[in-house]
Order: structure tokens, then sequence, then C-alpha cells
């Protein structure tokens, strides 16, 4: 599978080079170029697939012309060790849980595959790269489990201070890890201000196979469109119609995910997503992007330091806009809502349900309201709720207990390293490293 820009169509690249290089040049996202027809892989999974087994499948199918089915297989391997769960709750409402990896976020699942990705088919090419990223939450503790013992990578973490999350010693460079974590004196902007900085100097980028741990890198994002088979396998001889994911919108990555799984051939019927002043109804009740006033010609170039895909949304629809008011339903939702949605699937299910995942569970409330047809709902709840202990006290009255590895990856950490503060200085680092 090659892969295009969401601005310039004359861009081709493969696979890897989009994973190694994920900006491109004409200051747009990667996307896919062609669209492949993985229907005979996808119809004929069932429950006993394993998601390894489906990744590896997956992979081998779209990057056929770049790696054998072999190198496929062992980057989904060494990548999942850890699976999502589907629970089926009623006769038509399925959740599928994406909080049982190493940190209980759904990145780890793309930072995973993207990590396995680039480690084994760098090796194979006699390279190395580094990632630089923003953390301000948990991608530096999901990102580290990710490199430790991977030999061709290494990761620049800028945060503010006092904030990195789930470091162990040995993660650290001068330990003989694979994270190097820089502490800045001031927010998030000051953080993203450098990222974008070293970024503009392209050349640099290049020479040093500098990349991106976050969802701009089409090698994370492809990663999450395996979570859409996967469903598909545990729930398809259990429903007798069309299918819908409900989903919070978060940078939108899952949603297009999920999208190029259709555009796989994947067999469901849309995405029930809480509307927000970037996708949104028109006068018509249409859904509406409201990005799309503004020419791609004429807009910023991706932002390095913000993943969001709601160009790469707009690129799927682009040759056909009325398609997409058969697939997106965004629906308003108030907090009141919202509070009551996470109350009944405690009351009913016995779920203990993060905020995000109440909010696109009454939003699928609320279309189910008007729907003509009756269909399955898979809902997806993107994080352990451990993460929303303070949401869930509050709002339902219980006290969640964490786990172990929730509690690693929430802990504040000092690596006791503060002595780079311009983009020279990060830069040379890079070098050396």
């Amino acid at each position: 599978m090659n892969f295009t820009s969401t601005r310039d169509k004359s861009i081709k690249t493969d696979f890897f080079h989009a994973v190694l290089n994920p900006l491109p040049s004409d200051g747009g996202m990667y996307v896919p170029l062609e669209t492949e027809d993985l229907r005979r892989w996808l119809l004929y999974t069932d429950e006993n697939t394993t998601f390894s087994s489906l990744a590896g499948s997956l992979t081998s199918a779209f990057v056929k012309d770049e790696f054998s089915p072999i190198i496929c297989e062992t980057i989904a391997t060494k990548a999942f060790r850890f699976s999502p769960e589907i629970k089926q709750y009623d006769e038509n409402l399925f959740l599928l849980d994406l909080a049982k990896g190493p940190t209980g976020i759904h990145r780890d699942y793309g930072i995973s595959y993207l990590v396995s990705f680039l480690d084994t088919t760098l090796q194979l090419k006699g390279q190395k790269a580094v990632f630089l990223d923003i953390s301000t939450g948990e991608l530096g503790a999901s990102l580290a489990h990710a490199l430790r013992g991977k030999n061709n990578l290494k990761a620049v973490i800028l945060y503010p201070r006092g904030t990195v999350r789930g470091l162990e010693e040995s993660d650290y460079v001068w330990n003989g890890g694979n994270i190097y974590p820089i502490e800045i004196d001031g927010n998030d902007e000051a953080c993203n201000a450098l990222v974008r900085e070293i970024f503009k100097d392209r050349s640099f980028i290049e020479e040093n196979n500098i990349t991106l741990a976050n969802t701009l890198n089409i090698g994370r994002l492809i990663a999450q469109a395996f979570f859409y088979p996967f469903a598909f396998s545990r729930i398809k001889n259990k429903v007798h119609g069309d299918i819908v994911y409900a989903l919070a919108a978060g940078n939108y990555s899952n949603l297009v995910s999920g999208l190029y799984a259709w555009q796989f051939a994947l067999p469901l019927n849309g995405f029930i997503v809480p509307a927000n002043n970037f996708l949104t109804l028109d006068v018509m009740g249409n859904p509406f992007v409201m990005d799309s006033i503004i020419p791609v010609e004429e807009r910023l170039d991706s932002d390095p330091s913000k993943a969001f895909n709601l160009e790469r949304l707009e690129d799927i629809f682009r040759a056909n806009q009325l398609m997409m008011k058969h697939f997106i339903f965004p629906e308003e939702v108030s907090d009141s809502e919202i509070d009551t949605a996470a109350k009944e699937l405690f009351m009913k299910y016995g779920y203990l349900s993060d905020r995000h995942t109440a909010r696109a569970y009454a939003a699928a409330k609320l279309r189910g309201k008007r729907a003509e047809d009756e269909y399955s709902t898979v809902l997806i709840a993107r994080d352990h709720p451990a993460y929303s202990a303070d949401y869930i006290r509050q709002t339902i009255g219980e006290v969640i207990e964490i786990p172990e590895n929730i509690k690693k990856a929430m802990t504040i950490c000092n690596p006791g390293r503060n002595n780079l503060k311009t983009t020279k200085e990060i830069k040379s680092l890079i070098k050396e490293l």
C-alpha cells in the first residue's frame, strides 16, 4: 500500500518511509493512496482469531510489497502481548474494552505497534531512529514500556516541570534505557513551540531519522484500525443486522482508523460520536466539519506537537461529501445526559464508566431514539476507568480500585535532568543519541 498527503496527491511514498518521516512536505498528513480490499482476511476471522494474528495478517496484506509475511507476523507478535476484550451487555449492545494494555490506555496499542514495526524494519535496514514527542500525561509511560529492550530506537520527550509520569530509573538513557526526558520551565505551549521549531528543519529531521509517536504518524494510527475487525470477529455470529460503533471523539484517531477499516471492506454501518465545535451538525442535521470552510491549501501546516485528525476525516469523504451523512452521526449531548448515561451503565450492566465512554453511550442512546432501523451498537471504552476515579466517585458514588500497573503509569517522576533549554541543545542531544 502506498500513501499520499491530504493536500498534495502527487506525493507518494511507502509505509516504511511514511512512518519514519511522518510529516509530508506540503504540511498535510499521510493517508492511504489506494483502498485495499481485505475482505478475504476479515470475513474468515472468528472468535478464536487472536488480536496479534489478525494484526499480522492485515499488516502483511497492506504492506505486502515491502516486507514478507513472516516479518509482518513478527511485528504483530512482538507488539501485541495484550488484547482488547468484547463484552456483551444485551442483545444489541456490546462494549469494546481497550484498557488491557500495560498502562491501561488505548494508546498502548498504537504505540506498541509503531515501536515494534520501526524496531524490526530499522534492524533489517541497518538504521536507527529517534522519537521526539511531548508527554503531559500517560504517553511517556506507554512509550517507555514499548521501548524497553529495543535496540534501534530512542525517544526524547519534553514535558512541563513536574508532569512526566510512569517512567522507571532503568528507562533513562543515562542508565542504559531508551528515554531521554527533558523538563521544561514552562507550560504545554512552551514544549509545543520547541518541537514545532525542530520539525521545521526538515533536513535535520530526515538526516537524523526523527519521527513522532503521536497519531500524526500513520504507523500509530493504522494500528487502531485493527480494533474494528477484532470486534467484528467476536460479534459477527451474535448479530443479525447493521453494526454501529459509538465512541468519544478525542483527536479523531479512532474514528478515522475505523473508517479505514470500513474502506478495507469491513462490514460496518457508521459511527456515533458526541458533537462538538469541530465536528457538528449543519442546519439540515447533517455532519459538518467546521474546518472544511477553509481550503486545505490555505491552512497552517500540521502541528507535530498536537495530533488532530479531522483533516484525514475530510480526506476520506472529499470525493463524496454526501456519503458522510450515512456514516458519521454526531449527537449533541448535555452534561446531565452524560452523567445519566454513566449511572445507567453501572446500574444496568455493572460497568464503571469514565466520562468519555459515558458521553459516547449518551450519544448512542439519543441516536437510537431517532433511528428507523434496528442495529447493534459497539461502545468503545478507550481507557481504564481508574483514570477517571474522581468522576466515578462524584457521579456514581463508587470508589474504584486502581490496579498496580496503572498506579505506576500515573506516578509522577523526577528524572533530575533539566539542563537543556533551547532547540540547539536538543538537536545536539538527538545527534548524540
